[in-house]
C-alpha cells in the first residue's frame, strides 16, 4: 500500500475561467501554506493538465465556458483518477446541486468565502480522501488476496472441500469434480460429505470427524476408500482441519483430497515384488545378506545354513567378522572400499570354526536416505576341488607329453648324430626370444616344447641323406624339405594345449612367402612359427653340419639383421638381436 500524501504538502490545481479570480485564489492558497501546481481556464485544459501531472486536489469552478462545464469535468476526474474535487461557485441553486451530487465532490466553497472556510474545506477533503484512499487500497488488497486464493484453489493438484458444522458440503474447488467424476453443472452443495466415503470406512471417518470437532488429537492425514459420483470405489488421501471462529466454536471442516489409486497400486506392486524377491532369495542356494555400514540387517536361510547359524543369530552382527576368516578380512575390506561390483574370492568361516572357500559379489542399494549393500555369497568348495583335480590331470598330461617329446627327440638325434642338440638349442633360443617379446607364459611354454621336436619329421628321411658329408642333390634336398609336412602328420592327432603340429609345419615358412612347404606369408604364419624360424636359422649357422663347418654366430646375426622384416618377422628379429648383442645370450655348446 503506497503512502497517502500529507495535507500540508498537498498540490492543488485551480480550474477557473476568470483570470483575476484564479490569481486571487492562488494567492490565498499559498498564504495558507498550500502549493498551487497549475491553473486551467477550461475543463479540457484541466483534463490535459491533470493527465500529465496529477495533483492531490482540484478546486473546480462549477460554471465553465466551453463544451464541458465544471460539473461534467469533475465527474471525469473522479472516474479517471479518483482525485478529490472541491467545487467553487459565486452562487448555488438546487439544479446545480442535484447535478453535482453524482460526481461525489469533497466540498463546496460559495463566495464570499473566508480563508478559514478554504482551509477547513481543503483539510476535510484531504482527510476524507485519505480515508477513502485507504479503504480502496484495503479493498484492492483484499480482492487481490481473494484472487490469489482463488487461483491457488483452481490450480491445486488436490481437491479442496469445505463443510459446515453439520457435515454438509459448502464449497468445492474445480479439482473435486475431476477427482469424483462429477459432471460439469451438477451441484453437490448441501450434500453430506459422508456420501463420498465408502461404506467400509464411514465409521472410521465419522469417528475421526468427531475427534476433530471435539479438538482431540487425531491423525492429520488419513487414507480412505472413497466413492466416485457414479459409485465406483477408489482410494483417496484426506488432510482435514477444523475451522473455528474467534471464540473457538466449531464452524466446519476444510479438507484436501487427493486420488492415490495409482500410488496404492504401485505400493501393492512393490510389496508383491518384494515378496517375490524374498521368495527368490530364500529359494536360491547362494547366501544373501544385506548390511548397513557393516551391520547385518537381513539374511536368507541359505546364508544361515552355509555358516551354520540361525537367521536370528546373524541379524545385527558385523558382516565382516561373522562370516570371513581373519586371513581374508584385509583383502575383503580393500575390495569393499574400492566400490567394485566384480566378484572376489575369499575364505569364509563357519560357526564351528571350519573354513571354506567362497566367491562373493556386492552392490550398493539406495533405500530412502540410507545406503545399503547387498552381498551374494557362493560356496566354491566343489569348484576348487574340481579345479585342483583338473590341475593335477593337466600336470600329469604335461609330464606325459614331455616324456613323449623327449623320446621323440632322442629318436631323431639317434638317426642324425651330427645334429644332436640342435633341437634343444633352438628350443632354448625360441623360449628366450618369446620371453624378450613379453609373450604370455602359456606361449612361452609351448615355444620350448615345439622347439624341442621341430625336426621330428626327419625320422622319415633316410639316415644316409641326413648324414651325407657333401652337398645334397636337388632330389635329396626335396626330400629334406618334406620334413615339416611329415612332422605335422606325426603330431596332428597328439592331444596338447599348444598347436605343436602347426608350429612344426610352419617353421620353414618366410614372411615374404618364399619359405616351404606351403609358401605362407605374413600374418598367415603363427607367431610361434616365426620365432622358431629365426631360432632355427641362428642355431644352424652357428653349429657344425656334416657337409660344412660352423659359419659362426656373427654371420648368423648378420643374416637375421639383413633380412629383418623381409624373410623374418621384424619384432622377432629385433628381440633375437637384442638377446645376443645387448644381453649376452649364448647358445649352449657354441
Amino acid at each position: 500500500m503506497t503512502e497517502h500524501p500529507e495535507a500540508a504538502k498537498a498540490r492543488i490545481i485551480i480550474v477557473e475561467d476568470e483570470a483575476v479570480g484564479a490569481s486571487r485564489l492562488k494567492t490565498r492558497l499559498e498564504n495558507l501554506g498550500y502549493t498551487v501546481s497549475g491553473h486551467a481556464s477550461s475543463a479540457q485544459q484541466a483534463l490535459e493538465l491533470i493527465g500529465s501531472e496529477p495533483p492531490d486536489l482540484v478546486l473546480m469552478d462549477m460554471i465553465l465556458q466551453g463544451e464541458i462545464d465544471g460539473i461534467e469535468a469533475a465527474g471525469m476526474i473522479r472516474s479517471r483518477w479518483a482525485i478529490p474535487v472541491i467545487f467553487t461557485a459565486a452562487c448555488m441553486d438546487k439544479e446545480r446541486l442535484e447535478r453535482a451530487k453524482p460526481t461525489h465532490p469533497f466540498g463546496y466553497l460559495i463566495e464570499p468565502y473566508q480563508d478559514r472556510d478554504i482551509a477547513v474545506t481543503i483539510e476535510m477533503a484531504i482527510y476524507v480522501s485519505k480515508v477513502d484512499w485507504e479503504r480502496r487500497e484495503a479493498e484492492k488488497a483484499l480482492r487481490e488476496s481473494e484472487e490469489h486464493y482463488r487461483q491457488l484453489v483452481d490450480i491445486s493438484p488436490d481437491g479442496i472441500a469445505l463443510t459446515d458444522r453439520q457435515g454438509r458440503i459448502a464449497f468445492t474447488s474445480p479439482k473435486i469434480y475431476s477427482i469424483f467424476g462429477i459432471e460439469p453443472g451438477v451441484s453437490v452443495i448441501g450434500e453430506s460429505v459422508l456420501k463420498w466415503i465408502h461404506p467400509e470406512h464411514r465409521e472410521i471417518a465419522t469417528d475421526r470427524i468427531q475427534k476433530l470437532i471435539a479438538g482431540e488429537i487425531a491423525p492429520s492425514t488419513f487414507e480412505y476408500k472413497l466413492l466416485k459420483h457414479d459409485g465406483t470405489p477408489f482410494w483417496g488421501e484426506l488432510l482435514s482441519t477444523a475451522l473455528r471462529n474467534a471464540q473457538g466454536e466449531f464452524k466446519g471442516l476444510m479438507s484436501l483430497i487427493r486420488d492415490i489409486t495409482r500410488r496404492r497400486r504401485a505400493d501393492e506392486e512393490l510389496r508383491e515384488s518384494q515378496e517375490r524377491f524374498k521368495r527368490l532369495a530364500e529359494a536360491t542356494a547362494e547366501g544373501i545378506f544385506i548390511h548397513e555400514e557393516g551391520r547385518v540387517i537381513d539374511v536368507n536361510q541359505s546364508m544361515a545354513r552355509m555358516l551354520g547359524y540361525e537367521v536370528s543369530d546373524l541379524i545385527g552382527q558385523n558382516a565382516l567378522s561373522v562370516c570371513t576368516a581373519p586371513e581374508s578380512r584385509d583383502h575383503v575390506l580393500q575390495h569393499i572400499r574400492s566400490g567394485s561390483d566384480q566378484s572376489c574370492e575369499a575364505v569364509a568361516v563357519r560357526k564351528d570354526g571350519s573354513r571354506f572357500p567362497v566367491e562373493f559379489a556386492g552392490r550398493n542399494l539406495k533405500s530412502k536416505d540410507k545406503i545399503l549393500r547387498v552381498v551374494v555369497l557362493r560356496d566354491i568348495s566343489e569348484r576348487k576341488r574340481t579345479e585342483e583335480e583338473l590341475k593335477q590331470t593337466l600336470e600329469s598330461l604335461r609330464r606325459a607329453v614331455g616324456t613323449t617329446i623327449q623320446v621323440m627327440v632322442s629318436a631323431v638325434e639317434a638317426r642324425d648324430p651330427y645334429t644332436a642338440g640342435h633341437q634343444m638349442r633352438a628350443a632354448d633360443l625360441s623360449r628366450a626370444i618369446a620371453v624378450e617379446m613379453g609373450l604370455p607364459q602359456e606361449k612361452i611354454d609351448g615355444m620350448r616344447m615345439a622347439g624341442s621336436i621341430h625336426d621330428i619329421g626327419k625320422l622319415s628321411i633316410p639316415a644316409e641323406i641326413l648324414s651325407k658329408p657333401t652337398r645334397l642333390a636337388e632330389i635329396e634336398f626335396s626330400l629334406i624339405k618334406e620334413h615339416p609336412r611329415r612332422g605335422y602328420e606325426m603330431l596332428k592327432d597328439v592331444e596338447s594345449p599348444w598347436p605343436l603340429a602347426e608350429i612344426v609345419y610352419q617353421h620353414h615358412e618366410r614372411m615374404d612367402g618364399s619359405g616351404y612347404p606351403r609358401n605362407l606369408r605374413g600374418e598367415d604364419i603363427l607367431m610361434e612359427a616365426r620365432i622358431l624360424a629365426v631360432a632355427d636359422v641362428v642355431e644352424a649357422m652357428a653349429s657344425h653340419r656334416p657337409y660344412r663347418p660352423a659359419i659362426g654366430i656373427d654371420a648368423a646375426l648378420e643374416e637375421i639383421e639383413k633380412h629383418r622384416g623381409i624373410l623374418y618377422d621384424a619384432a622377432v628379429a629385433g628381440a633375437c638381436l637384442r638377446l645376443f648383442r645387448e644381453k649376452g645370450f649364448k647358445l649352449a655348446g657354441t
